[in-house]
């Protein structure tokens, strides 16, 4: 099946403690069904100290699964993603205003 998110995608989130926020596509995993989102679900992680860097308590976005996410459209709302031929192409179109994205 195509892939009806991408990187680099604005979108926002439907469910979950971040629901409403919205944010790019860093990373999308199509095997296990998520992406990570610029922040978005970010989680503390603890960091020892290596040559280059500082330790601590670092910020890193996680994965959240792809049916908890909703391109957005020229409007600022959430659509769904559609796939249509144009011409000889498969392009993706937004079924709110169907305009290609």
């Amino acid at each position: 099946m195509a892939a009806k998110l991408k990187k680099g995608d604005k979108v926002v989130v439907l469910a979950g403690k971040d629901k409403g926020k919205q944010g790019e596509i860093a990373t999308v995993m199509p095997a296990k069904g998520k992406a990570i989102v610029e922040g978005v679900n970010v989680a503390l992680r603890h960091a020892k100290p290596t040559q280059g860097e500082q330790g601590g308590r670092k910020p890193v976005a996680m994965p959240i699964d792809l049916s908890n996410l909703a391109i957005v459209d020229k409007n600022g709302k959430a659509t769904r993603v559609g796939f249509r031929m144009d011409g000889d192409k498969k392009v993706r179109f937004a079924k709110t205003t169907g305009d290609v994205i």
